[in-house]
Protein backbone atom coordinates (compact mmCIF):
# COMPACT_ATOMS: atom_id res chain seq x y z
CA UNK A 1 0.00 0.00 0.00
CA UNK A 2 1.58 3.33 -1.00
CA UNK A 3 2.18 5.78 1.83
CA UNK A 4 1.83 9.46 1.03
CA UNK A 5 4.19 12.05 2.51
CA UNK A 6 6.64 9.37 3.70
CA UNK A 7 9.39 11.89 2.95
CA UNK A 8 7.93 13.91 5.83
CA UNK A 9 8.59 11.21 8.41
CA UNK A 10 8.85 13.75 11.17
CA UNK A 11 5.70 15.61 10.09
CA UNK A 12 7.48 18.90 10.80
CA UNK A 13 5.61 20.97 8.23
CA UNK A 14 2.19 20.02 9.57
CA UNK A 15 3.31 20.27 13.19
CA UNK A 16 4.55 23.80 12.67
CA UNK A 17 1.39 24.77 10.79
CA UNK A 18 -1.02 23.51 13.44
CA UNK A 19 1.08 24.73 16.37
CA UNK A 20 1.42 21.35 18.08
CA UNK A 21 4.98 21.94 19.26
CA UNK A 22 4.96 25.68 19.88
CA UNK A 23 2.10 27.31 21.73
CA UNK A 24 1.45 30.84 20.46
CA UNK A 25 1.76 33.76 22.81
CA UNK A 26 -1.62 34.82 24.13
CA UNK A 27 -2.99 38.27 24.79
CA UNK A 28 -5.21 39.20 27.70
CA UNK A 29 -8.80 38.27 27.05
CA UNK A 30 -11.11 41.26 26.55
CA UNK A 31 -13.86 41.74 29.12
CA UNK A 32 -16.29 42.70 26.35
CA UNK A 33 -16.39 42.49 22.59
CA UNK A 34 -18.69 44.18 20.12
CA UNK A 35 -19.87 41.84 17.39
CA UNK A 36 -22.08 42.61 14.40
CA UNK A 37 -25.24 41.46 16.19
CA UNK A 38 -24.51 41.63 19.92
CA UNK A 39 -22.28 43.06 22.62
CA UNK A 40 -20.72 40.11 24.41
CA UNK A 41 -19.16 39.71 27.84
CA UNK A 42 -16.22 37.27 27.97
CA UNK A 43 -15.79 35.48 31.29
CA UNK A 44 -13.26 32.91 32.46
CA UNK A 45 -15.11 30.03 34.13
CA UNK A 46 -12.15 27.73 34.82
CA UNK A 47 -8.40 27.64 34.31
CA UNK A 48 -5.64 25.07 34.75
CA UNK A 49 -6.86 22.59 32.13
CA UNK A 50 -4.06 20.88 30.18
CA UNK A 51 -4.91 20.95 26.48
CA UNK A 52 -8.67 20.58 27.02
CA UNK A 53 -10.34 19.00 24.00
CA UNK A 54 -14.09 18.77 24.55
CA UNK A 55 -16.93 19.48 26.96
CA UNK A 56 -20.50 18.39 27.48
CA UNK A 57 -23.12 19.53 29.98
CA UNK A 58 -24.41 17.33 32.78
CA UNK A 59 -28.14 17.56 33.54
CA UNK A 60 -27.59 18.03 37.27
CA UNK A 61 -25.10 20.87 36.91
CA UNK A 62 -21.53 21.22 35.75
CA UNK A 63 -19.67 19.95 32.73
CA UNK A 64 -17.58 16.96 31.74
CA UNK A 65 -14.32 18.15 30.19
CA UNK A 66 -11.65 16.03 28.50
CA UNK A 67 -7.96 16.90 28.54
CA UNK A 68 -5.77 15.48 25.81
CA UNK A 69 -3.15 13.88 28.13
CA UNK A 70 -5.90 11.46 29.27
CA UNK A 71 -7.92 13.11 32.01
CA UNK A 72 -11.65 13.69 32.29
CA UNK A 73 -12.95 16.05 34.97
CA UNK A 74 -16.19 17.57 36.13
CA UNK A 75 -16.12 21.36 36.11
CA UNK A 76 -18.67 22.95 38.43
CA UNK A 77 -20.68 26.03 37.52
CA UNK A 78 -18.43 27.84 39.98
CA UNK A 79 -15.35 26.80 37.97
CA UNK A 80 -14.04 24.32 40.53
CA UNK A 81 -12.28 21.36 38.89
CA UNK A 82 -12.79 17.86 40.21
CA UNK A 83 -9.94 15.41 40.46
CA UNK A 84 -9.52 13.37 37.25
CA UNK A 85 -12.16 10.66 37.08
CA UNK A 86 -11.04 7.12 37.80
CA UNK A 87 -11.57 4.49 35.13
CA UNK A 88 -10.44 6.43 32.05
CA UNK A 89 -8.42 4.04 29.86
CA UNK A 90 -4.81 4.64 28.89
CA UNK A 91 -4.52 6.93 25.88
CA UNK A 92 -1.79 7.50 23.31
CA UNK A 93 -1.11 11.13 24.20
CA UNK A 94 1.35 12.24 21.56
CA UNK A 95 1.13 14.68 18.66
CA UNK A 96 -2.57 15.19 17.96
CA UNK A 97 -3.48 12.01 19.86
CA UNK A 98 -4.94 11.70 23.32
CA UNK A 99 -8.34 11.86 24.99
CA UNK A 100 -10.65 13.55 22.51
CA UNK A 101 -14.42 14.07 22.34
CA UNK A 102 -17.08 13.30 24.94
CA UNK A 103 -20.88 12.97 24.65
CA UNK A 104 -23.72 11.90 26.92
CA UNK A 105 -26.14 9.15 26.00
CA UNK A 106 -29.52 10.64 24.94
CA UNK A 107 -30.97 8.72 27.92
CA UNK A 108 -28.24 9.77 30.34
CA UNK A 109 -30.68 10.66 33.12
CA UNK A 110 -31.79 7.02 33.10
CA UNK A 111 -28.54 5.14 32.37
CA UNK A 112 -25.68 7.62 33.16
CA UNK A 113 -23.76 6.45 30.07
CA UNK A 114 -20.88 8.57 28.76
CA UNK A 115 -19.24 8.10 25.34
CA UNK A 116 -15.75 9.29 24.49
CA UNK A 117 -13.16 8.95 21.73
CA UNK A 118 -9.42 8.64 22.18
CA UNK A 119 -6.18 7.63 20.48
CA UNK A 120 -5.53 4.05 21.55
CA UNK A 121 -2.21 2.23 21.37
CA UNK A 122 -2.68 -1.29 20.04
CA UNK A 123 -1.03 -3.98 17.97
CA UNK A 124 0.25 -2.53 14.73
CA UNK A 125 0.28 1.06 15.93
CA UNK A 126 -2.58 3.24 17.16
CA UNK A 127 -5.93 4.55 16.06
CA UNK A 128 -9.11 6.29 17.13
CA UNK A 129 -11.32 4.26 19.43
CA UNK A 130 -14.70 4.97 21.01
CA UNK A 131 -15.71 3.69 24.44
CA UNK A 132 -18.72 4.04 26.66
CA UNK A 133 -18.93 3.77 30.43
CA UNK A 134 -21.29 4.58 33.26
CA UNK A 135 -20.57 7.69 35.31
CA UNK A 136 -20.68 6.58 38.92
CA UNK A 137 -23.39 7.96 41.19
CA UNK A 138 -20.82 10.00 43.11
CA UNK A 139 -19.36 11.42 39.87
CA UNK A 140 -15.85 10.24 40.63
CA UNK A 141 -15.40 7.26 38.32
CA UNK A 142 -16.24 5.67 35.00
CA UNK A 143 -17.59 2.15 35.49
CA UNK A 144 -18.34 -0.84 33.23
CA UNK A 145 -16.21 0.52 30.41
CA UNK A 146 -16.62 -1.08 26.97
CA UNK A 147 -14.83 -0.20 23.73
CA UNK A 148 -17.61 -0.05 21.10
CA UNK A 149 -15.58 0.93 18.03
CA UNK A 150 -11.97 0.81 16.81
CA UNK A 151 -10.77 2.53 13.65
CA UNK A 152 -8.92 0.09 11.40
CA UNK A 153 -6.24 -0.38 10.33
CA UNK A 154 -4.02 0.74 13.18
CA UNK A 155 -1.05 2.88 12.13
CA UNK A 156 2.04 4.06 13.97
CA UNK A 157 1.44 7.79 13.57
CA UNK A 158 0.63 10.90 15.61
CA UNK A 159 -1.67 12.83 13.29
CA UNK A 160 -5.30 13.08 12.18
CA UNK A 161 -7.37 11.10 14.66
CA UNK A 162 -10.56 13.18 14.15
CA UNK A 163 -12.73 12.92 16.22
CA UNK A 164 -16.21 14.19 17.11
CA UNK A 165 -19.17 12.25 18.46
CA UNK A 166 -22.76 13.23 17.60
CA UNK A 167 -25.97 11.33 18.27
CA UNK A 168 -28.61 11.54 15.56
CA UNK A 169 -32.35 11.70 16.17
CA UNK A 170 -32.63 7.92 15.91
CA UNK A 171 -30.13 7.48 18.76
CA UNK A 172 -27.32 6.28 16.48
CA UNK A 173 -23.80 7.66 16.97
CA UNK A 174 -21.80 9.49 14.28
CA UNK A 175 -18.02 9.29 14.70
CA UNK A 176 -15.66 11.41 12.58
CA UNK A 177 -12.33 9.76 11.74
CA UNK A 178 -9.14 11.24 10.28
CA UNK A 179 -7.10 9.56 7.54
CA UNK A 180 -3.93 9.54 9.69
CA UNK A 181 -2.12 12.08 7.45
CA UNK A 182 0.41 9.71 5.84
CA UNK A 183 -2.35 7.40 4.57
CA UNK A 184 -4.54 10.03 2.93
CA UNK A 185 -5.32 8.02 -0.22
CA UNK A 186 -7.13 5.50 2.02
CA UNK A 187 -9.89 8.08 2.58
CA UNK A 188 -11.25 6.84 -0.79
CA UNK A 189 -11.11 3.16 0.18
CA UNK A 190 -14.39 1.82 1.67
CA UNK A 191 -12.67 -1.34 2.90
CA UNK A 192 -11.29 0.57 5.93
CA UNK A 193 -12.38 3.39 8.22
CA UNK A 194 -9.56 5.87 7.54
CA UNK A 195 -10.86 9.29 6.49
CA UNK A 196 -14.49 8.34 7.01
CA UNK A 197 -17.54 9.27 9.01
CA UNK A 198 -19.07 6.19 10.56
CA UNK A 199 -22.51 5.67 12.09
CA UNK A 200 -22.81 3.01 14.76
CA UNK A 201 -25.26 1.65 17.29
CA UNK A 202 -24.77 2.95 20.85
CA UNK A 203 -23.61 -0.54 21.90
CA UNK A 204 -21.34 -0.85 18.84
CA UNK A 205 -21.80 -2.31 15.38
CA UNK A 206 -23.09 -0.79 12.16
CA UNK A 207 -26.27 1.25 12.46
CA UNK A 208 -29.36 0.27 10.47
CA UNK A 209 -29.74 2.20 7.23
CA UNK A 210 -26.02 2.67 6.60
CA UNK A 211 -25.10 2.71 2.89
CA UNK A 212 -22.47 -0.07 2.95
CA UNK A 213 -24.45 -2.74 4.79
CA UNK A 214 -24.09 -6.17 3.14
CA UNK A 215 -21.71 -4.88 0.45
CA UNK A 216 -18.69 -7.12 -0.06
CA UNK A 217 -15.29 -5.58 0.58
CA UNK A 218 -16.63 -2.58 2.52
CA UNK A 219 -16.96 -1.60 6.15
CA UNK A 220 -20.64 -1.52 7.15
CA UNK A 221 -20.12 1.22 9.76
CA UNK A 222 -19.25 3.77 7.04
CA UNK A 223 -21.66 6.64 6.43
CA UNK A 224 -19.54 8.81 4.07
CA UNK A 225 -16.03 8.75 2.62
CA UNK A 226 -13.33 11.12 1.36
CA UNK A 227 -12.69 13.08 4.56
CA UNK A 228 -9.37 14.44 5.75
CA UNK A 229 -9.68 15.29 9.45
CA UNK A 230 -13.10 16.35 10.75
CA UNK A 231 -12.84 18.06 14.16
CA UNK A 232 -16.17 19.89 14.21
CA UNK A 233 -19.62 18.29 14.00
CA UNK A 234 -23.18 19.13 15.03
CA UNK A 235 -26.76 18.24 14.11
CA UNK A 236 -28.74 20.91 12.33
CA UNK A 237 -31.68 21.49 14.71
CA UNK A 238 -34.03 22.28 11.81
CA UNK A 239 -33.30 19.25 9.61
CA UNK A 240 -31.61 16.73 11.91
CA UNK A 241 -28.75 16.38 9.42
CA UNK A 242 -25.10 16.21 10.45
CA UNK A 243 -22.95 19.20 9.53
CA UNK A 244 -19.16 19.10 9.85
CA UNK A 245 -16.10 21.33 9.89
CA UNK A 246 -13.07 19.66 8.33
CA UNK A 247 -9.37 20.49 8.26
CA UNK A 248 -7.84 21.03 4.85
CA UNK A 249 -4.10 21.08 4.21
CA UNK A 250 -2.69 24.53 3.40
CA UNK A 251 -6.09 26.03 2.67
CA UNK A 252 -9.23 24.11 1.90
CA UNK A 253 -10.87 23.78 5.33
CA UNK A 254 -14.50 22.87 4.67
CA UNK A 255 -18.06 23.00 5.97
CA UNK A 256 -19.99 19.96 4.71
CA UNK A 257 -23.27 18.13 5.17
CA UNK A 258 -22.07 14.51 5.06
CA UNK A 259 -24.92 12.62 3.45
CA UNK A 260 -25.44 8.88 3.25
CA UNK A 261 -23.03 7.16 0.86
CA UNK A 262 -21.57 10.39 -0.55
CA UNK A 263 -17.90 11.03 -1.38
CA UNK A 264 -16.40 14.31 -0.11
CA UNK A 265 -13.37 14.17 -2.34
CA UNK A 266 -10.23 14.03 -0.22
CA UNK A 267 -7.51 13.72 -1.51
CA UNK A 268 -8.74 13.72 -5.12
CA UNK A 269 -10.22 17.23 -4.92
CA UNK A 270 -9.44 20.10 -2.55
CA UNK A 271 -9.42 23.88 -2.40
CA UNK A 272 -6.05 23.75 -0.64
CA UNK A 273 -2.51 22.76 -1.57
CA UNK A 274 0.10 20.60 0.11
CA UNK A 275 2.28 22.12 2.83
CA UNK A 276 5.02 22.19 0.19
CA UNK A 277 2.71 24.32 -2.04
CA UNK A 278 2.31 21.52 -4.61
CA UNK A 279 -1.09 20.67 -6.08
CA UNK A 280 -3.38 18.18 -4.36
CA UNK A 281 -5.11 15.57 -6.51
CA UNK A 282 -6.99 16.58 -9.65
CA UNK A 283 -8.21 20.05 -8.79
CA UNK A 284 -11.26 21.44 -7.03
CA UNK A 285 -14.08 19.41 -8.62
CA UNK A 286 -14.79 15.97 -10.05
CA UNK A 287 -17.97 14.15 -11.04
CA UNK A 288 -19.30 12.00 -8.22
CA UNK A 289 -17.62 14.04 -5.50
CA UNK A 290 -19.36 16.62 -3.31
CA UNK A 291 -18.52 20.31 -3.13
CA UNK A 292 -18.19 21.97 0.29
CA UNK A 293 -20.87 24.41 1.38
CA UNK A 294 -18.13 26.78 2.49
CA UNK A 295 -14.34 26.71 2.56
CA UNK A 296 -11.48 28.70 4.02
CA UNK A 297 -8.27 29.67 2.24
CA UNK A 298 -6.02 30.31 4.08
CA UNK A 299 -6.86 27.65 6.63
CA UNK A 300 -8.24 28.42 10.06
CA UNK A 301 -8.02 24.78 11.33
CA UNK A 302 -11.65 24.49 12.54
CA UNK A 303 -12.36 22.52 15.72
CA UNK A 304 -15.62 22.37 17.62
CA UNK A 305 -18.97 23.37 16.14
CA UNK A 306 -22.44 24.25 17.38
CA UNK A 307 -25.73 25.54 15.99
CA UNK A 308 -26.98 28.31 18.25
CA UNK A 309 -30.60 27.81 19.40
CA UNK A 310 -30.67 29.72 22.69
CA UNK A 311 -32.62 32.75 23.88
CA UNK A 312 -29.70 34.70 25.36
CA UNK A 313 -28.63 35.93 21.90
CA UNK A 314 -31.83 36.08 19.80
CA UNK A 315 -29.99 37.66 16.86
CA UNK A 316 -27.72 34.59 16.67
CA UNK A 317 -30.45 31.96 16.53
CA UNK A 318 -29.82 29.53 13.67
CA UNK A 319 -26.19 30.60 13.24
CA UNK A 320 -23.22 28.22 13.43
CA UNK A 321 -20.22 28.84 15.66
CA UNK A 322 -16.87 27.17 14.96
CA UNK A 323 -13.64 27.37 16.95
CA UNK A 324 -10.35 27.84 15.11
CA UNK A 325 -6.89 26.62 16.06
CA UNK A 326 -4.47 28.03 13.48
CA UNK A 327 -6.87 30.92 12.98
CA UNK A 328 -7.00 31.76 16.71
CA UNK A 329 -10.59 32.95 16.59
CA UNK A 330 -14.23 31.97 16.85
CA UNK A 331 -16.18 32.12 13.59
CA UNK A 332 -19.92 32.81 13.30
CA UNK A 333 -21.57 31.58 10.12
CA UNK A 334 -25.02 32.75 9.01
CA UNK A 335 -26.91 30.06 7.11
CA UNK A 336 -29.98 30.00 4.90
CA UNK A 337 -31.13 26.48 4.24
CA UNK A 338 -28.08 24.56 3.03
CA UNK A 339 -26.06 27.67 2.23
CA UNK A 340 -23.54 29.65 4.26
CA UNK A 341 -24.35 33.26 3.45
CA UNK A 342 -22.12 35.29 5.76
CA UNK A 343 -19.17 34.97 8.12
CA UNK A 344 -18.05 36.98 11.14
CA UNK A 345 -14.78 36.49 13.03
CA UNK A 346 -14.60 37.28 16.75
CA UNK A 347 -11.97 36.99 19.51
CA UNK A 348 -9.34 37.46 16.81
CA UNK A 349 -6.74 39.31 18.91
CA UNK A 350 -6.25 36.87 21.79
CA UNK A 351 -3.71 34.48 20.24
CA UNK A 352 -5.71 31.59 21.70
CA UNK A 353 -6.37 28.28 19.94
CA UNK A 354 -10.11 27.64 20.30
CA UNK A 355 -10.64 23.87 20.49
CA UNK A 356 -14.33 23.38 21.31
CA UNK A 357 -17.49 25.44 21.54
CA UNK A 358 -20.86 24.38 22.97
CA UNK A 359 -24.15 26.01 23.93
CA UNK A 360 -24.99 25.74 27.62
CA UNK A 361 -28.47 25.16 29.06
CA UNK A 362 -28.43 28.86 30.02
CA UNK A 363 -28.17 29.84 26.34
CA UNK A 364 -24.60 31.13 26.75
CA UNK A 365 -21.68 29.84 24.67
CA UNK A 366 -18.84 27.95 26.36
CA UNK A 367 -15.43 27.78 24.68
CA UNK A 368 -12.28 25.76 25.44
CA UNK A 369 -8.82 27.14 24.68
CA UNK A 370 -6.14 24.63 23.70
CA UNK A 371 -2.92 25.22 25.61
CA UNK A 372 -0.93 23.74 28.50
CA UNK A 373 -2.92 26.13 30.72
CA UNK A 374 -6.22 25.92 28.89
CA UNK A 375 -9.30 27.86 29.94
CA UNK A 376 -13.05 27.39 29.84
CA UNK A 377 -14.65 30.65 28.73
CA UNK A 378 -18.25 31.80 28.78
CA UNK A 379 -19.74 34.22 26.24
CA UNK A 380 -22.88 35.93 27.53
CA UNK A 381 -24.77 39.12 26.63
CA UNK A 382 -23.05 42.15 28.08
CA UNK A 383 -25.06 43.56 30.95
CA UNK A 384 -26.95 40.34 31.65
Amino acid sequence: MPLFFRSWASGLAAIAFYGIVATPATAELPARIQTQKAEVAVETVATGLEHPWALTFLPDGGMLVTERPGWMRIVGWDGVLSQPLNGVPSVMASGQGGLLDVALDPKFTQNRLVYFSYAEQRQGGNGTSVARARLSDDGRSLEQLTVIFRQEPAYNGKMHFGSRLVFDRAGMLFVTLGERFDLRDEAQNPSNTLGKIVRIRPEGGAAPGNPYLNKAGTQPEIWSIGHRNVQGAALNPETGELWTAEHGARGGDEINIPRKGRNYGWPVISYGVNYTFTTIGEGTAKAGMEQPLHYWDPSIAPSGMVFYTGRAFPAWRGDIFVGALAGSMVVRLSVAGDKVVAEERILTDTGERFRDIRQGPDGFLYVLTDSPKGQLLRLRPAGS
